[in-house]
């Protein structure tokens, strides 16, 4: 679940709890080049104040048109279906390109408790599936994989909601400062350890969290998981290789290190002394990012986040070339 996503659930939380009337429209089923994935959702206030997004916006439009013309009325089902771009002049007029259609959910939220369920679960690192019944306007919630999708079957929708990606750096220095703000433009939650006070200054709490300890105790306390991303950043083994000591047993979906492509090859040689598995090292990126001839401190968060977000979508990365070393 990215921001967007989350900002929506805590309006449409904010609002219930305030007594405003909400209705929550979310894609269920798209075809040909429809704007939004399916799972998009926005959420319409009682006095046209909208929130998220389910088409570029022309839809969006006319979501709030029927709030104001009496075609949303509240005596109606609690959840119904409304699909744009049927035929080839409304999808012009909507803006759907390619004569795309789109199926959206009106569901109208009466009962707002599995809303602040589903977010306290998901603020827990939970990923939730939430089933919604089309006839009675039910929600269910039950646990879920990171393999579950959204499915939808004219009755039930079952939606899948999980926690924001993160992204832990090891090292405060310059680098990590430029990561950590492209990190952020990406929607990723950012952690940071490093134990040097003196590293610390300048960091303002919008730009991450400082997790307190040791780079090893940072990678077990914040509970790594499939959606955790790790990067190395110090340019100092002392505290690098005790972070991926840990987090190469980990969960972690991409675990990352500084350096070159010679000093790289002599961290796994260190690691392999050390006793982790070749199986393990495997796992490490390094040198870290896409081989887009970063010089720069800036391009060269370009080139890992770039990489970072590459497997997070699960597309292979193309091939590397070594970084320059930053020295920190």
């Amino acid at each position: 679940m990215d921001s967007v996503d989350l900002n929506v659930l805590r309006s449409v939380l904010e609002w219930r709890r305030a007594g405003q009337r909400v209705v929550l429209y979310s894609v269920v089923q798209t075809w040909g080049s429809a704007p939004r994935p399916p799972g998009a959702m926005l959420a319409l206030r009682g006095d046209g104040v909208v929130i998220g997004s389910v088409s570029g916006g022309c839809i969006e439009d006319d979501l709030i048109a029927r709030l104001h013309d009496g075609r949303l009325v509240d005596d109606g089902p609690p959840v119904q279906l409304v699909t744009y771009g049927v035929t080839q002049d409304e999808a012009a007029r909507f803006g759907l390109p390619c004569g795309g259609t789109l199926r959206l959910t009106e569901e109208r939220v009466q009962d707002w408790q599995w809303v602040a369920d589903l977010l306290a679960r998901c603020e827990a690192h939970e990923i939730v599936a939430r089933e919604l019944n089309l006839t009675t306007g039910e929600v269910t919630l039950s646990g879920a994989t990171k393999t579950d999708g959204l499915s939808f079957d004219g009755e039930r929708l079952r939606a899948i909601y999980g926690p924001r990606w993160r992204l832990l750096l090891i090292g405060a220095g310059q680098l990590s400062r430029y990561v950590a703000e492209m990190a952020r433009l990406l929607d990723f939650e950012v952690l940071i350890c490093d134990p040097r006070e003196e590293f610390v200054y300048g960091w303002e709490a919008q730009h991450g969290r400082f997790v307190p300890g040791m780079p090893d105790e940072a990678v077990l306390s914040i509970q790594t998981d499939e959606r955790t991303a790790i990067v190395c950043l110090t340019h100092d083994p002392r505290l690098d290789d005790m972070a991926l000591l840990t987090a190469l047993d980990s969960r972690a979906f991409y675990i990352g290190a500084l350096g070159s492509r010679v000093n790289s090859q002599k961290r796994r040689d260190n690691l392999a002394a050390l006793g982790l598995t070749a199986q393990a090292i495997a796992r490490l990126h390094g040198p870290i990012g896409l081989h887009i001839g970063s010089h720069t401190p800036s391009e060269i968060a370009l080139s890992l986040m770039a990489e970072i977000v590459a497997i997070k979508n699960g597309v292979a990365p193309m091939q590397k070339k070594p970084l320059p070393v930053l020295a920190e």
